[in-house]
């Protein structure tokens, strides 16, 4: 009877370890589903942000690209002010005359030396004055 008993223990402590056994593992098993579900969202996301920035680098590029041309376009206009600036005869003679004011020349010195009428002289001063003030 004792043997019996024994046996008996022996089976129901087998029997508690085997459903602790499945327990365990169902356990393990949904976790890992867990995580392997986990997993495949972080790919699927990460797959997703690899796309936009494959796209907004493109769209840098093509950005870089228009600014590369509108500084170029700059640099042609500003070299064609300059072309212009120097080609004019009168705004040689203006800039002379205003070279002179700067430099303290007199009106009537103005007038002789760059050939202007008394009047633009007169206008060139009145300018520089209200640059100074």
């Amino acid at each position: 009877m004792l043997l019996l008993s024994i046996a008996i223990a022996a089976l129901a402590i087998g029997l508690i370890s085997l459903a602790l056994v499945f327990a365990l593992k169902n356990k393990q098993t949904s976790e890992l589903n867990f995580v392997m579900q986990q997993l495949k969202d972080t790919s699927e996301q990460t797959h997703i942000l690899r796309s936009e920035v494959s796209e907004l680098q493109t769209g840098l590029l093509s950005i870089g690209k228009r600014v590369l041309d509108v500084e170029q376009q700059h640099q042609e206009l500003v070299q064609q002010q300059a072309a212009q600036k120097y080609d004019d005869p009168d705004a040689k003679i203006y800039s002379r005359a205003v070279k002179m004011v700067e430099l303290g020349a007199d009106l009537e010195e103005v007038i002789r030396e760059c050939e202007l009428p008394r009047a633009e002289a007169e206008l060139l001063f009145s300018l520089h004055k209200q640059k100074g003030a």
